[in-house]
């Protein structure tokens, strides 16, 4: 993916707070979503300063060509959700999806691993934000279990979260456009964060309390997060 952006020349970017990663520690990596282009961003930023990033990848793409058997290959883990409707009928399966992300976290303790999640469940956009009621300006509300479950399976081994922003200067570019060639200008901003104990070790399948503690996390996060998008835009603008 790099080779294949540097040949286009469609590169201008700037990663800051990437300088004190280690390449052979555990990270949990959270970061916003807006366009395809923010994998090939992520993995280029990051290359060789942290683990190859495994991605939480929907069961479906498994029958992706060639994308399919590439996932498979780099053992990224695949999840199956169910809709609501189907849950309605099969209630049984309710927290299957928690479950098999619990399983797939279990087989990366023992090697360097960086777990990606976006949490807002889907790309951006001003529709989606809308529809969803966010109470925030650049970002659609975060899902929690996925990330809860990920630090509960692994929240000791995780040496920290890396908090990723990403900005672009002329808006989300589109993924074909950007292997053709077309100037990206993006932002990276990396927070480096500790795992915070209270978020790393509960039920969020059974605990109420628990899910609360969490969902108050992730949203004074992601208002942080919201306050950054606004601050990188205006100084990029």
């Amino acid at each position: 993916n790099g080779l294949a952006l540097r040949g286009s020349g469609s590169r201008e970017w700037h990663a800051d707070g990437a300088e004190s990663l280690d390449r052979n520690g555990w990270y949990l990596v959270l970061a916003n979503h807006q366009s395809w282009v923010d994998i090939l961003v992520l993995q280029i930023a990051l290359n060789r300063r942290i683990p190859l990033l495994k991605f939480f990848i929907k069961q479906q793409l498994f029958w992706f060509p060639l994308l399919g058997l590439g996932f498979w290959a780099l053992d990224m883990p695949f999840m199956k959700r169910h809709s609501p409707s189907y849950l309605a009928r099969h209630p049984e399966k309710k927290g299957a999806d928690l479950e098999a992300t619990r399983k797939a976290c279990q087989k990366f303790r023992h090697t360097p691993t960086s777990v990606i999640n976006f949490i807002e469940g889907t790309r951006f956009s001003e529709e989606k934000r809308i529809s969803r009621q966010s109470p925030y300006r650049h970002l659609l509300p975060p899902r929690a279990g996925g990330i809860a479950v990920a630090l509960s399976a692994m929240g000791e081994v995780f040496d920290a979260i890396l908090d990723v922003t990403i900005v672009y200067a002329d808006g989300p570019p589109k993924f074909w456009d950007t292997i053709c060639g077309e100037w990206v200008d993006v932002t990276l901003d990396i927070r480096v964060l500790p795992i915070d104990p209270a978020i790393a070790s509960g039920d969020y399948q059974n605990d109420r309390e628990f899910r609360r503690e969490v969902h108050r996390w992730l949203g004074k996060l992601w208002q942080e997060k919201d306050e950054r998008i606004a601050e990188i835009e205006s100084r990029v603008a």
